[in-house]
């Protein structure tokens, strides 16, 4: 509320001329997000705030359309050979970085290159089989797989793909993503931490005739109550993330929209047994806990029945959905049984949460569940960017993780499930499941592929170094003033054709 308190004050003690501050304000679109972005760095970043800005600022060698297929950005062609290990790309001519950089295919692999080796990289492991990048001529470059990889287009479909300035990368070093530079329609401007983004429309960008927004400021509010109310405000045109329980207020408003789709993604509770005297160390104690849960219930308590509960990487009406593995039912009593043959009836687990609105109630629902099993659940709420870095560290019993998903399976799980790859915050390592994740990626064949994915839910539905709660319905609330607005998939905001009356 302060942020609105100010807001108006600011309106009382500065006097302007309403025709241009009507101007000023159709051309800013106001943006409400549910955290602070990580890093604004591509190649560093790993939260799906930051996928937001990276959507304004960053375009990607391809996009998805509605049906998750592929569709030319910065690339407007490609080419898979026979023997499905060299990828040959084609750039969008006449394409600047916001530096006056042109980008060339010399500048793409230099963005590949550097997602594949600088460290710290959360894209490694998304594109691992890429053995080398050669330049075949000023708009063409060749990728060399170790071994055939079927989802490397749809790694390019997000931070995999985003190309960034060469000249400024080497100039900036470790401190690029305090000025990144892209080839996106908007450039970056400010970032006051905690408070606000800011980017403005890049006047040289390859699709400006398409871009009507001058400036767009990315405002970070953790509290759903907050942001909805400053939307009602007029202080936001748009919002993220708009909590199931407000969606009533928001379809009755007349100012205001709202746009939904099922997220690609998965909400899940990531284990740590390797933590010394960890209660969660035997995999008999995570079953329990698993089968403690009722997910439907939890889905009704707190999301008021929009979610869709799961047991999965990818949701139960995904076409690579494992079917001999269905949604769990609650089951106290064999809850019981296996905390008694583990030999610890009464656990004590410390839950990580994320402090917004929704993951302490979640949290306090499993709590609530998981007690009548035996379990002494003490919940710990913590802000976004210290839980990951709890994470990273090993710093946790167990920590209720959100992914925003991928077009392809593999996204969802490869990075959490292959032995050290940068998200398995369970330092999870099998070498049934990292067959399994091999098989998938080696081949195209839809058969082939579920096949794998079955091999892999065999070894992990058994281990369980995490466990899928739900898959959430994404709810965007906006004013009516914006138009253009389409929902994707991936749950990112395309500001290609938005526009502010």
């Amino acid at each position: 509320m302060l942020r609105l308190f100010a807001a108006c004050l600011a309106v009382g003690a500065v006097s302007l001329s309403p025709a241009l501050t009507r101007s000023a304000q159709a051309q800013t679109l106001r943006f409400g997000l549910m955290e602070d972005p990580d890093a604004l760095d591509p190649t560093l970043a790993r939260t799906f705030t930051s996928r937001m800005v990276f959507a304004a600022m960053c375009d990607k060698l391809v996009d998805i359309g509605p049906d998750l297929k592929p569709v030319p950005q910065l690339a407007t062609s490609w080419n898979l050979s026979e023997d499905q290990k060299a990828l040959t790309m084609t750039l969008r001519p006449g394409v600047l970085f916001h530096d006056g950089e042109k980008l060339d295919a010399a500048a793409a692999k230099y963005s590949i290159e550097r997602h594949l080796k600088l460290p710290g990289s959360q894209r490694r492991g998304e594109i691992a089989p890429i053995d080398r990048v050669e330049v075949v001529d000023d708009l063409t470059f060749k990728i060399f797989l170790k071994t055939p990889f079927a989802p490397l287009m749809a790694q390019f479909t997000d931070r995999a793909g985003m190309m960034v300035s060469p000249k400024a990368a080497e100039r900036l070093g470790d401190k690029f993503s305090t000025a990144p530079v892209c080839a996106g329609p908007f450039r970056f401007v400010e970032r006051v931490p905690q408070d606000r983004i800011v980017v403005e429309r890049f006047d040289d960008y390859w699709n400006k005739d398409q871009i009507h927004l001058k400036r767009i400021e990315f405002r970070p509010i953790p509290d759903g109550t907050v942001r909805l109310t400053n939307l009602r405000a007029g202080q936001l045109e748009l919002l993220e993330r708009l909590t199931p329980t407000d969606l009533p207020q928001v379809t009755r408003d007349p100012k205001l929209k709202v746009g939904s789709t099922i997220e690609l993604g998965f909400q899940s509770i990531v284990f740590n047994p390797n933590r010394a005297g960890s209660a969660v160390a035997d995999p008999r104690v995570r079953a329990a806990f698993d089968l403690a849960i009722d997910r439907n219930a939890l889905n009704q308590v707190v999301f008021s029945g929009e979610f869709l509960p799961g047991n999965q990487w990818v949701s139960p009406k995904h076409p690579a959905y494992v079917k001999d593995y269905p949604l769990p039912k609650r089951d106290v009593a064999k809850a019981k049984a296996l905390l008694a043959e583990a030999g610890v009836p009464k656990p004590s687990v410390t839950l990580t949460v994320y402090a917004n609105n929704e993951a302490p109630q979640v949290g306090q629902v499993i709590q609530a569940m998981t007690r009548e099993a035996g379990f002494d659940v003490k919940l710990q709420a913590t802000d976004f960017t210290t839980a990951l870095d709890a994470a990273d560290k090993g710093n946790f019993d167990a920590y209720l993780y959100s992914w925003s998903g991928r077009p392809d399976p593999d996204g969802n799980t490869f990075s959490f499930l292959a032995c050290k790859t940068p998200l398995n915050y369970a330092r999870y390592c099998n070498a049934e499941a990292d067959a399994a994740l091999a098989a998938e990626r080696a081949t195209v064949d839809p058969a082939q592929r579920a096949q794998a994915w079955k091999q892999l839910a065999d070894r992990v539905m058994a281990d369980r170094p995490l466990i899928y709660l739900f898959h959430r319905k994404l709810f965007w609330a906006y004013s009516t003033k914006l138009s253009g607005f389409t929902p994707y998939p991936d749950g990112l905001v395309r500001f290609t054709g938005l526009t502010l009356n």
